[in-house]
C-alpha cells in the first residue's frame, strides 16, 4: 500500500526548526551573538506578516514600526500606571495593533485606495505615532525610552530563554502561514495576488480576505514587537522607526522571496550577516540599506527561494 506523502512545506518547517534550535549551542553564551540571533528571529517573524499583507495581497503598509510600537508602549504603560501583568498587557497591545491594521485596509479597500495611497496613509500613521510618542512625555518618557527590564518577565530576560520564546513563535507563525496557504484562504490570497479584478469576478470577497491578512498580520507584528520589547530591556520610538523596521523587513523579504514559505527565513538570515558587513558604516547605514533596496527592487525581485529552485531543481515552498 502506498504511503501518504508529507507535503514538501511541513517537511522545510521541520529542517528550519531543527537548525534555528540549534543556533544557540553554537553561539555558547556570547551576549553579542544572543542579540543577533534574536534579532534575526524577530525579523523573520515581522517578514512572514508582511508576506501575507504586501505579498499576497498587495497592501503596502509602511507603519509596520507603528504598529510594533504601539503594541510595546500599550503594554509597557498599562503594565506601569495600573500594575497588570505583562501578559495581559501584551495580549492587549497586540488586540490594538490588529485592529489598526485591520482598519487601514478595510478603508483602503472601501475607499478604492491604490497601494501607493495605502502606503501614504500609513507612513503618515507612522509619523503620528513617532510625534504622539513625543507628546505624551509623561507617559511614554519621550526620545528616552521606558526601561522594561524587572517589569516581570523573567523569560524574556534570559538571552537563552528569550530565544527559544520568540524561536516558538516564529515557527508557530510558519505553521500557521503553511496551514493558510493549504487552505480556502490560499487559493483567495493566490487569486488577489494574481489578479484583484479576476479574482472578484470568480466570486472573491476581497474586502473579508484583504481585512483578514492585515488584521493577522498585524496581531503577529504587534505581539513580536512587544515581547522584544520586554527581551531588549527598553523601549523608544527609535526602535520602532521607519528606518530601524520598514526597511530592514521590506529588504529581508526581498531578499527572500515574497509569496514562499522559506522566503522570510532565508532573508532573515541573509540580513542578519549583511547587518553585520555594514555595521562599521556607522550613520551611514540607512544609506546603505537605500542602496540595497534600490539595486533589490531593480535586479532581484525574485529572491534567493528562486534561486534555490532554479540550482536544486527542487520545489521549495
Amino acid at each position: 500500500m502506498r504511503q501518504p506523502r508529507i507535503p514538501t512545506g511541513y517537511v522545510t518547517l521541520g529542517v528550519v526548526g531543527a537548525v534555528l534550535a540549534l543556533v544557540p549551542l553554537a553561539t555558547g553564551d556570547s551576549a553579542h551573538y544572543a542579540r543577533i540571533t534574536t534579532l534575526m528571529l524577530v525579523y523573520m517573524t515581522y517578514a512572514v506578516a508582511f508576506n501575507m499583507i504586501l505579498g499576497h495581497t498587495r497592501q503596502l503598509f509602511l507603519c509596520l514600526g507603528a504598529l510594533a510600537g504601539s503594541a510595546a508602549y500599550v503594554s509597557v504603560v498599562l503594565t506601569r500606571e495600573l500594575e497588570l501583568s505583562p501578559w495581559t498587557t501584551i495580549l492587549l497591545g497586540t488586540l490594538v495593533a490588529g485592529a489598526l491594521g485591520g482598519m487601514f485596509s478595510y478603508v483602503s479597500v472601501r475607499r478604492g485606495l491604490g497601494v501607493i495611497f495605502l502606503g501614504i496613509v500609513t507612513l503618515a500613521f507612522s509619523l503620528i505615532f513617532q510625534n504622539l510618542i513625543y507628546g505624551l512625555r509623561a507617559l511614554t518618557n519621550g526620545e528616552t525610552g521606558l526601561v522594561t527590564k524587572g517589569m516581570g518577565l523573567s523569560v524574556l530576560e534570559d538571552q537563552r530563554s528569550s530565544y527559544y520564546v520568540i524561536f516558538g513563535v516564529l515557527m508557530l507563525s510558519l505553521f500557521v502561514y503553511q496551514l493558510m496557504m493549504r487552505s480556502r484562504i490560499g487559493v483567495a490570497f493566490r487569486a488577489l495576488s494574481d489578479d484583484e479584478y479576476t479574482a472578484e469576478l470568480a466570486g472573491i470577497d476581497v474586502t473579508s480576505y484583504k481585512v483578514l491578512a492585515a488584521s493577522v498580520g498585524s496581531l503577529l507584528i504587534g505581539f513580536v514587537g512587544a515581547l522584544y520589547g520586554y527581551r531588549n530591556g527598553f523601549i523608544s520610538p527609535a526602535i520602532y522607526s521607519l528606518a530601524g523596521i520598514d526597511i530592514v523587513v521590506l529588504i529581508t523579504l526581498l531578499v527572500g522571496g515574497m509569496r514562499t514559505l522559506l522566503g522570510p527565513v532565508l532573508g532573515g538570515v541573509a540580513f542578519a550577516v549583511v547587518d553585520e558587513l555594514v555595521r562599521p558604516f556607522g550613520q551611514l547605514t540607512v544609506l546603505v540599506y537605500g542602496m540595497l533596496l534600490i539595486i533589490l527592487f531593480l535586479t532581484f525581485r525574485e529572491g534567493l527561494v528562486s534561486v534555490l529552485r532554479k540550482v536544486t531543481k527542487l520545489d521549495i515552498p
